[in-house]
């Protein structure tokens, strides 16, 4: 059998597996398993436990559960809600300041938690209702949540670059930095939709009072004094030194980004003892069993993803693809649009961590014969999944935002994250033309690096 053939059997399998309904990691190992069987030598079947452990021994995987458990932490005090009143309370002379605290409350809990899902329940929980209260149509409410919550797979601590780290082999610290960049980038696209939307949406409402119609709730307005502003600040003010402490612990040079991910999860569980009283047993078990339910599912994923890897490369499939991409000598944007394209719609099917383990072998290394700057790529190749969070089939933060808004429509919620996919479009466009706004901060905090 050809290389050809092989390649085009083992993609139709995995196929087949995962539209079967099988788990991801069930249906990856499965596949990398039945091939090993039939195209490997039967003396590989007994090295998988050692392939899976081998691949997955590395240090920079460490971060990944003590991140989770930091994230948990947060997630399950109040820090989501007091983060969001606290901007809210800031804001809420702005046109549309609502929608902003939220995305601004979404961008810096991602940076605390670093999961979306968690981003989205947190901050949705509570952000939802008041901007329903507040006359905020139920798509736009949920739209600026979901989008928000896609800022978890995108800013430091990002589990999602952590995994781009180990599979391009590049620098996590550098990695982390450049996040930033496109992060507040995607916060200030979100913000100007969402003051734009709520322009649109008052107008509309102001009209439809005018003309008789029954009084709009879009037109009440908060009033806060001075002293409840500075009042708000306390209740944020430890989360913000957490954040800025861990930073500073990775970019100042006195942590490993695993020694980071401790002392990040410890001051996450002593703050929340401290500011929230959480500090009894019945208190720490919903964390700790999160952590050990996301971390043990994530990290089995993971596992699978690798020797799924393994076996296409022992196979030569990724080696094969990757010189036949070569071969094809696209010109270097339309090889960057067709392996956007790819990532877009693997996207609806697959999760962030495993389309980077799967695809990995066989488009970096046509890049980097492109020159394009894996740094760079690896970020936006994470901003171009962040649609793969709020669009169906899969769309992860869309089915959170119904869990926890069940009275608002599934369909509603679709439509009310489409302006944000587009918004998201832009902004790798915008990375396209303007690579600095990913590359600068790494290049300036740990010195420029090789762009090939």
């Amino acid at each position: 059998m050809t290389t050809l053939q092989l390649g085009l059997l083992y993609g139709g399998t995995t196929l087949l597996f995962l539209f079967s309904g099988m788990p991801i990691a069930f249906a990856l190992g499965t596949v990398a398993t039945l091939f090993m069987l039939g195209f490997m030598p039967h003396a590989s079947l007994d090295t998988i436990a050692q392939n899976v452990y081998e691949e997955m021994a590395s240090i920079t995987l460490l971060t990944i559960p003590l991140f989770i458990l930091k994230g948990a932490a947060i997630g399950k005090s109040r820090a989501g809600r007091d983060l969001y009143s606290a901007l809210h309370i800031w804001l809420h002379k702005v046109p549309g300041g609502l929608g902003i605290a939220v995305t601004l409350a979404c961008g810096l809990f991602a940076a605390m938690a670093g999961s979306s899902a968690a981003t989205c329940s947190a901050i949705g929980s509570s952000a939802i209702p008041e901007m329903r209260a507040r006359g905020y149509s139920a798509r736009l409410a949920t739209g600026l949540v979901a989008a928000g919550g896609t800022l978890g797979i995108l800013l430091p601590p990002s589990i999602t670059l952590i995994l781009y780290a180990v599979a391009a082999e590049q620098s996590l610290g550098r990695l982390f930095l450049a996040g930033i960049g496109p992060g507040v980038l995607l916060v200030l696209l979100f913000s100007l939709y969402g003051m734009f939307r709520y322009r649109l949406e008052h107008r509309r409402a102001r009209a439809h009072a005018d003309a008789g119609g029954a009084s709009a709730r879009i037109l009440q307005v908060d009033r806060y004094t001075m002293a409840e502003r500075f009042a708000a600040i306390p209740r944020v003010l430890p989360f913000l030194v957490l954040l800025i402490g861990v930073m500073l612990a990775l970019y100042g040079g006195f942590a490993t980004p695993s020694e980071t991910a401790g002392l990040g999860a410890v001051l996450a569980l002593v703050l929340i003892a401290l500011v929230y009283g959480a500090w009894r047993l019945s208190d720490l078990k919903p964390i700790f069993v999160s952590t050990l339910s996301e971390a043990t599912m994530l990290m089995i994923i993971i596992g699978m993803s690798l020797l799924y890897s393994y076996v296409m490369s022992y196979l030569h499939i990724s080696q094969s693809s990757a010189e036949w991409i070569v071969g094809l000598q696209l010109s270097r944007w339309v090889l960057f649009f067709a392996v956007a394209v790819l990532v877009v719609i693997l996207g609806f099917f697959l999760p962030p961590v495993s389309i980077i383990l799967m695809t990995a072998p066989i488009i970096l290394p046509p890049l980097k014969a492109e020159g394009f700057d894996l740094i760079w790529f690896g970020v936006v190749m994470s901003v171009i999944m962040e649609m793969g969070l709020i669009h169906p089939p899969v769309g992860l933060n869309i089915f959170v935002i119904n869990k926890i808004a069940p009275d608002i429509k599934l369909g509603d919620i679709v439509w009310g994250t489409l302006p944000f996919v587009f918004l998201i479009m832009i902004a790798v466009l915008i990375l396209c033309v303007a690579p600095e706004i990913a590359t600068w901060l790494p290049d300036h905090f740990m010195g420029e690096a090789v762009r090939r």
